[in-house]
């Protein structure tokens, strides 16, 4: 129970249930009992808003410190990502590591067989595996940064909101069950940064950074960078280069060079890629699909998914050909395939051509 509204209603419907069941709110970043003001998750008034839906709900409701799990497993990740000039997700990595990893055990060692949480997703079987599948409402949908999740938590994990037509009925249910959070904004910041990422990458990364030189396509000084986590492949504001002429056409950031400390950047064109490498891939259900498998494949969690052919697989990796070029293809995102709305399998984007 984050305090959201998403998560209220989830407890609402496992009450109603019947199910015996408790609350769990967990604390999970340096500082998360001292902070006051809503970052969504872990703050002081996030956990007495949990509690008090888990009073109206008469749940028993404890809070779970986690603080050291979460820097080991998922803020170390997150640092080492940017200061090697890739750009992770963290909550691909929380969803496996903390809610589904230690907080799923922790709960089955205090008597719980399953986790419920509010993630727009679906489950489904095929035999005996457990099927991965987007939500109803595909605004909504959550299914990719759940893309990690192995059999044995796919099993035990339980998604009430997947089929809801739209956060619209979810609300309008919190209402109607007089729920404190029903009108609660949602927060779409990292639970664990204080202000905007720039200004918290500079105050992490400190000694792990430098600064470089941008480049264009060519291979030109067009300016200096302060260094390369302060960057990510597409971006196009807070450059820091002047334009080469009044008419010039917008420049973007094309690749980050770490062995030269370099970022390079070019018009939009120079971004589109035809096929993406992805490595670490965990497939949901079943073996590997052969190659030549149609699919959808996707690389921002609400990113659009595109048309696309896996072309090869191996242990190691897995390699994607769009049917159109692409301009999405950032190191260090999860590139996540489907097939309808089931969710294939996903890995870590290293390179793309």
């Amino acid at each position: 129970m984050s305090g959201g509204v998403d998560s209220s209603v989830t407890a609402a419907r496992v009450a109603a249930s019947g199910l015996r069941a408790f609350g769990i709110t967990l604390a999970m970043w340096a500082g998360s009992r001292e902070t006051l003001r809503d970052r969504g998750c872990c703050s002081i008034d996030a956990v007495d808003d949990a509690r008090r839906v888990a009073t109206a709900l008469a749940l028993p409701h404890y809070v779970w410190n986690l603080e050291r799990d979460f820097e080991n497993e998922v803020v170390r990740d997150f640092e080492a990502g940017y200061a090697a000039g890739i750009t992770p997700n963290p909550c691909v990595r929380c969803n496996q590591r903390i809610k589904f990893g230690v907080l799923l055990e922790r709960a089955r060692a205090a008597g719980a067989t399953h986790v419920a949480t509010g993630h727009y997703a679906r489950t489904g079987r095929r035999g005996s595996s457990v099927t991965l599948h987007r939500a109803r409402d595909a605004r909504r949908d959550q299914a990719y940064v759940l893309h990690r999740l192995d059999q044995h938590q796919l099993r035990r994990a339980v998604f009430p909101l997947g089929a809801d037509e739209s956060k619209a009925e979810v609300r309008a249910e919190a209402a109607a069950l007089g729920l404190a959070t029903a009108a609660k904004p949602e927060s779409q910041d990292l639970c664990f940064v204080d202000a905007d990422l720039k200004t918290e990458l500079r105050v992490r990364l400190g000694g792990r950074f430098a600064p470089g030189a941008i480049t264009d396509i060519e291979g030109g000084v067009v300016g200096e960078h302060q260094g390369l986590p302060f960057f990510t492949v597409g971006q196009r504001a807070g450059l820091g280069i002047p334009p080469s002429r009044p008419d010039a056409a917008p420049r973007y950031v094309i690749r980050l060079v770490p062995d030269s400390n370099t970022v390079v950047v070019g018009p939009r064109e120079a971004l589109r890629r035809s096929t993406t490498v992805a490595s670490s891939f965990r497939w949901v259900a079943g073996p590997p699909p052969q190659p030549g498998t149609r699919c959808e494949a996707q690389m921002r969690a609400h990113g659009e998914p595109y048309p696309a052919e896996i072309e090869a697989v191996d242990d190691h990796e897995v390699l994607v050909r769009f049917d159109s070029p692409v301009d999405q293809a950032a190191p260090g995102q999860s590139l996540v395939v489907y097939r309808g709305d089931e969710v294939l399998g996903g890995g870590l984007i290293r390179r793309a051509a």
